[in-house]
């Protein structure tokens, strides 16, 4: 009698469980212990993928590509004497895709600022797979650290303008699993708003006065200098 068979490994053995279209994996199926020959079927959501026939005590090796949507999920192996009807079944190993981000969008709820005024920077990437981590720069010198996030939310942080070096350019970069796929978002500049002097009003003030004057000895000469000067002669 064959010696009884042990639940079989599912292993990937090249690729990655995060995938992209098109790419090619390969999983290895193995019970260790058993008497050859051995039947090992892949399985993907309880539907037969593929079927191989092992005379030795070496593993089914399975390559595959995902080029769909119908590709991706739970895959099980099943290894089983040619002669049984039973047989033992594998963990599982789960395919997912990785989408590339789409470009950041930085932006701050204002876009001019005084001295000494805090403001906030928010980066998002509306597409890509989570989760995703965003760095902030100005110029080309990095301000934040880096900030992964698993939700779909933009990365946010808080700054000071304390000088004129600090209206510079500001971006954001973004990146997740899916390979080369950093993106850089757009440039961000804040705008100074200068403060009014406390004298301005003052001044304005005082030239409304002046002007109100001038105006009204305007309006007095007909009355009192024209007669003044009728009455002298």
């Amino acid at each position: 009698f064959p010696e009884m068979l042990s639940n079989p490994k599912l292993v990937l053995v090249q690729g990655a469980l995060n995938v992209v279209m098109k790419q090619n994996v390969t999983l290895s199926c193995l019970s260790e212990s058993g008497s050859p020959p051995v039947r090992y079927t892949l399985f993907r959501h309880n539907q037969q993928v593929s079927a191989l026939n092992r005379s030795d005590l070496t593993p089914a090796l399975f390559p595959l590509t995902i080029s769909s949507a119908s590709d991706v999920g739970e895959y099980k192996c099943k290894a089983e004497y040619n002669i049984s009807s039973g047989g033992k079944y594998s963990n599982s190993l789960n395919f997912t895709f990785i989408e590339p981000i789409s470009k950041p969008v930085l932006s701050s709820p204002t876009s001019q600022a005084k001295k000494g005024q805090n403001v906030t920077l928010s980066c998002l990437s509306e597409n890509g797979s989570l989760p995703i981590t965003y760095l902030f720069f100005k110029g080309t010198q990095n301000i934040s650290p880096q900030m992964t996030m698993q939700k779909r939310e933009a990365a946010v942080i808080f700054l000071c303008i304390d000088s004129l070096s600090d209206f510079g350019t500001y971006k954001c970069k973004a990146n997740n699993s899916f390979p080369n796929n950093t993106k850089y978002s757009n440039g961000f500049n804040f705008t100074l708003v200068e403060e009014r002097s406390h004298s301005q009003p003052l001044i304005i003030s005082l030239g409304l006065i002046l002007l109100l004057l001038i105006i009204g000895f305007a309006l007095a000469i007909p009355f009192f200098v024209i007669p003044l000067y009728k009455a002298s002669e």
